[in-house]
């Protein structure tokens, strides 16, 4: 976690410890945009992030989903589809991808989840 202040940053932690192998799903498209983020934050953020992606990348309770071009243009068509959304390229993809795996939770407080049918657990820690 590299921002402790984060007022989901303890239910994380506890959800994390508490999953079994590869019950939580990511895709490489939302650790580069989680790197995208902190990249201007300084070196010591900065390298703090990316140790929480090889964290990421080695806990096995998380399954990190390769890119591919099937993933990337799905998200594509999504994006496309809603130009009245503030969805990012990556929110797309996730959204396609939760889709396709039938996956109905995602791990986050932004509402764009809400507003594709998704639960955004984290929207329920700081409602």
């Amino acid at each position: 976690m590299t921002n402790p202040e984060d007022l989901a940053h303890e239910q994380a932690k506890s959800l994390i410890r508490a999953t079994r192998p590869g019950s939580i799903v990511t895709t490489e498209h939302v650790l580069a945009e989680y790197l995208n983020y902190f990249s201007a934050w300084g070196a010591d953020l900065r390298l703090g992030a990316s140790h929480n992606v090889d964290q990421t990348l080695a806990n096995q309770a998380v399954q990190v989903l390769l890119s591919t071009r099937e993933t990337f243009m799905s998200g594509l068509d999504l994006y496309r589809r809603r130009p009245d959304k503030g969805y990012s390229p990556t929110d797309c993809i996730s959204t396609q991808t939760m889709r396709r795996m039938g996956l109905t939770e995602a791990l986050t407080n932004d509402r764009h989840f809400d507003q594709e049918g998704f639960r955004a657990l984290f929207r329920d820690s700081i409602a």
